[in-house]
């Protein structure tokens, strides 16, 4: 354990994960809520998270090829290198004098969502290649705390000082902490590990994680139930701006507060966790804050209420960041780190798909019903995904108990 504390690529990979996370915490959190402010902006952001995301559902199986083939330390720098690139640009147009409109706001968003994209599984198999697997639980506890925290503290910050401070202020920021993690990455000792050179048609490789999962169906379905609670945040990322505008009659300030208490849950199981899956099995951990996140959900739209989403936040958190912290030691334990880029961009491809049917159902569903009846919807698919959760746990059990009967006769 204290090796791990005592190399320093960790701490270059933490300083750019903050860095990182102030970035995109900005671009994610505040840019919505200045898109929703606008005339008939509860619908426009719907269709924008839309389009946002089909992109990355086209892209998602590309990006998980390019994770496996190319250097994962230059890919970390080429989004970086966009993120500086894109925010750049709308900083020399906000300090050439000319006003943000929602066009701004709608490419801002789209770009953060393919930094989002590329961000994550890239520093997943990174870490995982670069790190001994002793580490993995400590690791991931360790990210999640620092960077869950990083990006909403900066993205509520962001959404105070929205009212007092121009927007371009703001972006400036956001391109510098671009620019800080480029430099941070860069300075990791890094050399690509050399594969055997095999003869692999494109397609092939492309559905590589398809065929590795197929061979262990209760695995996969178990890991695609995991999702959902992350699924449910990015749904989430839209329905409770909506819900604090339009059924708390709230303004900037609660979302800033409620982004605030996730980072505190986000830190609580980042601490947590790690000490848990010590004493459960990970399968066990993760049903805990599987079913954490479902009653957090389940219990706002039973009371809605400023001070009850606050405290709420920090179980929807828990729940979420808890779940992907055991989720991230389950597949860095179970999935070779030759094929990981494919097989987590394997279940994001299918968790974005499930994000475009849900987004364009309950963009629908607000503007015709309000935020509440998705609220209903989002609720039932978590429910259902903790029932497969809990099946496959019940069910590794069982086979455990057979083999060990087994073994005693």
């Amino acid at each position: 354990m204290s090796s791990l504390y005592h190399d320093s690529r960790l701490y270059y990979i933490l300083g750019a994960n903050s860095l990182s996370a102030i970035g995109s915490g900005i671009v994610m959190i505040t840019i919505p809520w200045l898109l929703i402010k606008e005339s008939g902006g509860e619908t426009t952001f719907g269709y924008v998270s839309i389009i946002a995301t089909l992109i990355m559902f086209l892209l998602t199986p590309f990006i998980g090829q390019s994770i496996d083939r190319f250097s994962r330390k230059s890919l970390l720098l080429c989004n970086e290198g966009i993120g500086i690139a894109v925010i750049g640009i709308m900083v020399i147009w906000g300090f050439a004098g000319q006003p943000y409109h929602s066009i701004h706001y709608i490419l801002i968003y789209i770009a953060g969502s393919f930094y989002y994209l590329l961000f994550y599984p890239t520093i997943f198999a990174f870490n995982q290649e670069i790190f001994q697997a002793e580490h993995y639980k400590s690791l991931s506890g360790t990210m999640e705390i620092q960077g869950q925290l990083t990006q909403v503290i900066s993205g509520a910050a962001a959404s105070f000082l929205i009212e007092i401070v121009s927007l371009k202020w703001i972006l400036l920021v956001d391109m510098l902490t671009f620019a800080g993690a480029f430099f941070l990455f860069l300075c990791i000792p890094y050399v690509k590990k050399k594969e055997v050179k095999r003869k692999i048609t494109f397609k092939k490789q492309l559905f590589e994680g398809i065929h590795f999962m197929k061979k262990r169906p209760k695995l996969f379905w178990f890991l695609l139930a995991t999702y959902m609670p992350f699924i449910g945040v990015m749904m989430a990322n839209y329905l409770i701006p909506v819900y604090i505008s339009d059924i708390l009659k709230a303004n900037a300030s609660v979302y800033a507060i409620e982004g605030t208490m996730y980072g505190v849950g986000a830190v609580v199981a980042g601490i947590c966790i790690p000490l848990i899956m010590k004493y459960v099995k990970t399968e066990v951990s993760i049903v805990m804050t599987m079913f954490i996140y479902v009653i957090s959900i389940t219990a706002m739209i039973i009371e809605p209420s400023v001070i009850f989403l606050y405290g709420l936040a920090i179980f929807h958190a828990v729940g979420n960041a808890g779940t992907r912290v055991a989720r991230n030691v389950l597949m860095m334990e179970e999935i070779p780190n030759e094929v990981m880029g494919r097989v987590d961009s394997l279940f994001r491809l299918i968790g974005t798909g499930i994000r475009i049917v849900l987004l364009m159902l309950f963009t629908a569903g607000v503007s015709k019903a309000g935020v509440m009846l998705p609220f209903y919807v989002l609720s039932c698919i978590l429910i259902f995904s903790l029932g497969i959760a809990i099946y496959y746990v019940l069910s590794q059990r069982k086979v455990a108990a057979n083999v060990s009967n087994k073994s005693i006769v």
